[in-house]
């Protein structure tokens, strides 16, 4: 991850500045949309994790998701609110690049940062697959058969953390 900005109210933790916002600020980002990773359970939690952490800082989704959940592809600048297994918000994120593309042309660098631990576009796509194949996605997409081939198209997301609203890092001075 790149430096992210700072903002009023940052607190500076190691290269990154992130804000930390008090009580209300939070009312801010309740109208933002929420970003929801994976499904909830333990995949979510590492993901999340990956992002509060700033290891992932980028994430695949598929555009026949998109369509099929009627949303418009993510543009630079939008923002959303991350939301854990329990619903619960966790961060806000900011989209700083998308581009749409088969899954046969995902490089490295995208497998790097989403900061899953992947060290191959194989064995990305070997985990990935697991996913978008499993029961719990085929049952969202309304679709029993659904599979993924060097074909399908992807949203290849970027994005910087912009706040951390975990209760715990909120400044006490903001509260």
């Amino acid at each position: 991850m790149g430096s992210v900005e700072e903002e009023e109210g940052a607190s500076v933790t190691g290269e990154a500045s992130v804000a930390r916002p008090g009580h209300e600020a939070l009312a801010e980002f309740g109208s933002l949309p929420t970003a929801e990773f994976a499904f909830p359970g333990p995949l979510r939690d590492r993901l999340v994790a990956a992002i509060l952490d700033g290891a992932k800082t980028s994430t695949t989704g598929l555009v026949v998701d998109y369509e099929h959940e009627g949303e418009a592809l993510p543009a630079v600048g939008d923002r959303s609110v991350v939301v854990d297994s329990d619903e619960r918000p966790v961060a806000v994120i900011e989209v700083t690049g998308v581009r749409v593309a088969p899954l046969a042309d995902v490089d490295l660098a995208h497998v790097v940062d989403e900061g899953e631990g992947h060290t191959s576009v194989a064995e990305w796509r070997e985990g990935h697959e697991r996913f978008w194949h499993s029961e719990e996605m085929r049952a969202a997409l309304g679709d029993p058969g659904f599979t993924v081939d060097d074909t399908t198209s992807a949203v290849l997301e970027r994005f910087r953390l912009v706040a951390d609203l975990r209760p715990d890092r909120l400044r006490a001075d903001r509260l």
